[in-house]
């Protein structure tokens, strides 16, 4: 499995790539404008991520809009709707707003509330299909 991990405070991106480090592959990125460039390079290799864990809230380009450019360079790629890379998008705060405009406008495939608990990313990550 390849992962990107984004995530602006370092701390919880070392967390998350310690969790996900036995499972597969982890890049890591600090910003949506980072997450956006190497989801682009990944395409474009032809070895794609299989999951984008990002944060919502970040600066310079935050989660949503960098969803959004992920959901489009795949489309312009010709990515199947049911080959889309799958999107955990993490959030500190219980925000409705933000979590459906994240499912409904964006097309993110799940979401985790801050702090992330280790077991409950593995389990949505095998209901996902992505691990055994």
């Amino acid at each position: 499995m390849r992962v990107l991990i984004v995530e602006d405070d370092q701390i919880s991106r070392q967390m998350m790539d310690n969790i996900l480090e036995p499972y597969g592959e982890c890049d890591t990125a600090a910003d949506g404008d980072e997450a956006v460039k190497s989801f682009e390079r990944a395409l474009k290799s032809g070895a794609p991520y299989d999951l984008v864990l990002m944060d919502i809230m970040m600066p310079k380009m935050d989660g949503q809009e960098a969803l959004k450019q992920i959901r489009k360079m795949e489309a312009e790629q010709g990515v199947a709707p049911a080959d889309e890379v799958k999107v955990i998008m993490t959030t500190a705060v219980n925000d409705p707003k933000n979590v459906v405009e994240a499912f409904y406008k964006g097309g993110a495939t799940s979401y985790i509330i801050k702090p992330i608990d280790g077991k409950k990313l593995i389990n949505d990550i095998r209901n996902l299909g992505l691990i055994e």
